[in-house]
This record gives structure tokens, C-alpha cells and sequence, in this order.
């Protein structure tokens, strides 16, 4: 990778590790609803005149039905459930268990029968979800499960989303989908705004929610699409292994979570699972003729 490749590597690992910590923050004042929403109208915003200037909305719209179900599992029902989860649940827990993405698109893709599992890939998914189950059995307490599901779902939208660009979206600009996308679910959201707007924000709340807008998601999609122009679209989603750590050190940085026996043991395994489960094995070198 060159260096470009390897400071829009880091630079996006960062970006896209802060989102737990800023929704930790949001949700201590404002309804995940309206962190969520506000998140995709900055978004919007933003991204909204480079879509235009590259002519990208009008390819992405032509497919509305697909643009829709990527918006409801990419974003607009799992930036709520991850709010609503992060009430419970600590910024780095809720790191940790979002990494189990990768295992859940290589079951996905292998059901649907592009690709196969071979031992090295079960091998990995089992430690993936190993580490999860040790996080989870370690770390949880009996009251917060349904904060736990409910990330787990969110992983699981994680990991049909991009399966849906592939396969229903691959035809329309990037920078077009997730603008559109970001449009629709900042419409969908709208009509709850006037019944859950927080009667006092506090400074701390409308930073986190600024960030996730403008860095966690603006800025983070112009980066990911400079990332993948750089390396290409496989070599770029090995970004998700990073996340993780720095959501876990963040969280013990700025909001002094512990770093408990679970996560010690749960992430290098959800890591090591998630590398080996979603990496294919090198084909066999072809033999040499004879000389």
C-alpha cells in the first residue's frame, strides 16, 4: 500500500472508530432518534453539492426500491437501535460487538451461494463469535441483553447493506447511493422530530451530534471513497478490523471505561476470527514444468 493508501487507512480507522463515543455522548441528552436524524441531514448537506456536481443522484434514484431497503438496513434502522443500545451499553462493548460484521456478510454471502466456506474461513467465524460470546458472558450484565440484540441486529444491517450495493446498486456512482441514501433516511426521520426534540441541549450533545455528521459520516464517505480509488473496494473494507480498537481506546481515553477481562480476551479473538473468516485462502502455486 503507498503511503496515500496508508494515511487515508489510519485517518479513516479513526473517523469511523469515533461514531460509539459520540453517540455515547449524544444519547446522554437527546433522543437516538434525533441524534440519528440530525446526523444524516448534516450529511446530506454536505455531501449533497458534490453529488450534484458529478451528476450521481439521478443514477442512484433510478433504483429507488433498492436505494430505500439499503437506507432502512444501512442506516435508518440501525443508527437508532445503536443509539437506543449505547443507553446501556458502553461506547467500547458497543465497538467490539459491531466488529462481528465481517462474520455475518461471509455467512450471508456464502447462503446465497457466492462462495464457500473452507475450513480456514469456519474456523475464523467460530472465533469470531467466540470472542463476542466471552465479551457478552463476561461483561454484560443480565439487564442490558436487549441492548445487546439489539447491536448484534445492528451488525447484521451492517453486513446486508454493502450486499445490497453490490448486487442491486453497483450501477450508480457511489457518492450518489449514500447521498441518497442519507436524503431518505433524514426524511423518514423527520416526522418524529416535534415530538422528541430535547426541551435542553447541552454543548457536549451538539458536538457529538456535529462530528457525526460532519466527520463520522461527510467527511469519513469522501475518505472511504478516496481509500477505495486507492487501494480498491476488498483491500478497503479491512478498515472494519481497526474500528474496534478505537472505539475500545477512546472509550478508556475520554470516558474512563474500564478495559475488562471480556474485552481482553473477547477482541483479539473477534479480530483474529474476523480476518481468517472473511479472507480467502491463496490458491495453489500451479506447478513448474519440468526443466
Amino acid at each position: 500500500m503507498s503511503r496515500r493508501g496508508w494515511i487515508l487507512f489510519i485517518f479513516l480507522g479513526v473517523l469511523w472508530g469515533m461514531p460509539y463515543l459520540l453517540i455515547k455522548v449524544a444519547v446522554g441528552s437527546i433522543d437516538p432518534l434525533i441524534v440519528a436524524g440530525s446526523r444524516t441531514f448534516i450529511g446530506a448537506l454536505l455531501l449533497l453539492p458534490l453529488a450534484l456536481h458529478r451528476n450521481a443522484l439521478a443514477p442512484a434514484f433510478r433504483n429507488w426500491k433498492w436505494l430505500l431497503a439499503f437506507t432502512l438496513v444501512e442506516i435508518s434502522v440501525p443508527w437508532v437501535m445503536l443509539g437506543h443500545a449505547e443507553t446501556r451499553l458502553t461506547s467500547s462493548t458497543a465497538g467490539l460487538l459491531i466488529a462481528i460484521v465481517p462474520l455475518f456478510a461471509a455467512v450471508i454471502v456464502s447462503r446465497l451461494g457466492h462462495e464457500k466456506l473452507e475450513p480456514r474461513r469456519l474456523m475464523g467465524l467460530g472465533l469470531g463469535f467466540a470472542g463476542v460470546a466471552l465479551l457478552v458472558g463476561l461483561d454484560i450484565d443480565l439487564h442490558d441483553w436487549l441492548a445487546v440484540v439489539a447491536t448484534i441486529v445492528v451488525a447484521l444491517c451492517y453486513a446486508i447493506g454493502p450486499i445490497i450495493i453490490d448486487r442491486k446498486l453497483g450501477n450508480a456512482p457511489p457518492i450518489g447511493v449514500i447521498t441518497g441514501s442519507l436524503i431518505l433516511a433524514t426524511v423518514i426521520y423527520a416526522p418524529f422530530a416535534p415530538f422528541l426534540w430535547p426541551a435542553e441541549l447541552t454543548s457536549a450533545a451538539v458536538g457529538s451530534v456535529v462530528g457525526l455528521g460532519v466527520l463520522c459520516t461527510a467527511v469519513a464517505f469522501i475518505v472511504f471513497f478516496a481509500l477505495i480509488a486507492e487501494v480498491g473496494a476488498a483491500r478497503a473494507t479491512v478498515i472494519t478490523y481497526v474500528n474496534p480498537a478505537v472505539a475500545i481506546i477512546l472509550g478508556a481515553l475520554v470516558l474512563s471505561e474500564p478495559l475488562t477481562t471480556g474485552m481482553m480476551i473477547g477482541f483479539p479473538l473477534v479480530i483474529i476470527g474476523s480476518f481468517l473468516g472473511t479472507t480467502r485462502a491463496r490458491p495453489a502455486a500451479a506447478p513448474q514444468p519440468a526443466r
